[in-house]
């Protein structure tokens, strides 16, 4: 036989209130119930637990050894049953997200706003980096969401992608500057002459853009190249350069001008992935279930479109 948690109670209970039917009482059971729980828990210790001399019930040395131990015992056990509670019920608990930097200073602070504001004792931790990067870091269970780029040829077989959004790309310039073009859209071979600032190798977009340049039968002048999205946008309002850049970054940016690319244009999708088969925690699952109904609000900045 093996002690169950519930005869400890009973045991804790008596041993407290010294006494067998107030305990029941207590415990919201009959007293015959609760004397029988008790003598099995005694026949699975092999000792008595309690004496009763005329009346009086008082702890054998059995019991008083049982009952510290016992209390911590249910102590504990209560302990973790809140801690549990607290997770299941999104009142404690943290979550782990990555998105890339475009995403972080675009989509991300409106759609945290909105889990904050629901859910408040979660902690947030959020991790920067290209979609590779944040891929790698959903392979290695380092994250547990993840808002990247969906590589043209599919997400990796290891992940779960739900694709989201999808967005065009714009030539970024200074508003004070003159029009990259005199019509209302450009052709990327009008870049030709023009400097560009370029992102760090490994960005995302870096690849995209040197590939449609190409395409477009010319190789890219570099102005300035390294960048990340906000040093990459800082460098176009000073001045120094154009940028192809995601629509939604140019939200906040009064200082930029947005020019739309001639048809086919450039556009990206956004993916929320997760790897695949994995049971997400219940905040991880919660944040997701935020970041597909912001979408769905169709809240969203000019040039993108939920799919």
């Amino acid at each position: 036989m093996t002690m169950q948690l519930q005869q400890l109670r009973y045991f804790v209970m008596v041993a407290e209130l010294r006494h067998f039917t107030q305990a029941a009482d207590e415990m919201g059971v009959s007293q015959p119930t609760l004397s029988k729980q008790i003598h099995t828990l005694e026949a699975s210790l092999g000792a008595p637990l309690f004496e009763r001399i005329r009346g009086d019930v008082t702890l054998t040395v059995a019991g008083q050894t049982l009952l510290p131990l016992a209390q911590r015992m249910i102590a504990d056990a209560d302990a973790a049953r809140d801690a549990v509670a607290d997770i299941v019920g999104l009142r404690k608990g943290e979550v782990r997200l990555g998105a890339t930097p475009s995403l972080c200073s675009s989509l991300v602070p409106a759609v945290l706003r909105a889990y904050t504001s629901e859910h408040p004792g979660i902690q947030l931790h959020v991790s920067e980096g290209s979609s590779q990067d944040l891929i790698d870091s959903l392979l290695a269970h380092s994250l547990d969401l993840a808002l990247i780029v969906q590589p043209e040829h599919g997400a990796d077989p290891g992940l779960d992608a739900t694709e989201l959004l999808r967005e065009s790309l714009v030539v970024a310039s200074v508003v004070d500057g003159p029009p990259l073009t005199v019509a209302r859209q450009l052709d990327l071979s009008e870049l030709r002459h023009t400097p560009m600032v370029m992102f760090r190798v490994g960005y995302d977009i870096r690849d995209v853009t040197l590939q449609a340049c190409e395409r477009a039968g010319f190789t890219p002048k570099l102005a300035v190249e390294g960048g990340e999205m906000d040093a990459v946008l800082a460098f176009v309002e000073a001045g120094l350069g154009v940028a192809l850049v995601p629509s939604m970054v140019l939200a906040n940016r009064p200082l930029l001008r947005a020019t739309p690319l001639a048809p086919p244009g450039m556009r990206r999708t956004i993916a929320l992935a997760q790897r695949r088969g994995a049971v997400l925690p219940h905040a991880a699952t919660a944040l997701r279930a935020v970041v597909i109904e912001h979408i769905a609000s169709g809240v969203l900045p000019a040039g993108v479109r939920a799919l």
